[in-house]
Order: structure tokens, then sequence, then C-alpha cells
């Protein structure tokens, strides 16, 4: 059983910047498939970027030139980097590993944009 588990959200101003972390268990963090999601209030759960074992990445078209994914394998760590943040960024974002077929989620970190 892999334990996923989210920290860094909180509440930023609109232009403002946050890092989220992702900390999951296992000796094979390097191999997992990571990913981070987000779902806002009354909205579906959406991918906001993910990240191979190989460093390929992928970013939902609304936060490209934005947000940043990247891993620290030695931590069994994976960053969001999130810059110029909207308004439309709040939600309640998660952190998801996959691996040999089985996924794990976190609990989900507030990010709440607002002046």
């Amino acid at each position: 059983q892999v334990q996923v588990v989210e920290s860094g959200g909180g509440l930023v101003q609109p232009g403002g910047s946050l890092r989220l972390s992702c900390t999951a268990s296992g000796s094979i963090f390097s191999r997992y498939f990571m990913a981070w999601y987000r779902q806002a209030p009354g909205k579906q759960r959406e991918l906001v970027a993910s990240l191979t074992k190989d460093g390929k990445t992928n970013y939902a078209d609304s936060v490209k030139g934005r947000f940043a994914i990247s891993r620290d394998n030695a931590k069994n760590t994976v960053y969001l980097q999130m810059n110029s943040l909207k308004p439309e960024d709040t939600a309640v974002y998660y952190c998801n590993a996959w691996s040999a077929g089985s996924t794990y989620w976190g609990q989900g970190t507030q990010v709440t944009v607002s002046s």
C-alpha cells in the first residue's frame, strides 16, 4: 500500500505563488507516474500536471507557462510550483501516484486564490 500525503496549500492573493509538495511511500518511488489533479466546488476533478518516471511532463492548457511539476526521488517527493495564480485556480489539489496498475490518492490540500 502506497501512502500519499500532500502539503503546502493555503490562501494567496491573485498573482502570487505557492508550492505544493507530495510525498509517496515505497522504495520504488522513482518508478511511479505522478500527477496533480484539482477539484473546484461543483466541478469534476481535472488533471493539472503529470510527470513520468523518465521526466516527461504534461500540463493542462489552463496552467501551461504558470505551473511546473518536478520530483526529487531521493526524498520520495513531487512538487507543483504554481505561479501567477488566478482566482480560477482555487480548488482542492490532489496528488496521485500510479504504479504497476494501482493508483493511490492523497487527502488533498486546499488552495484559495483571493484578494
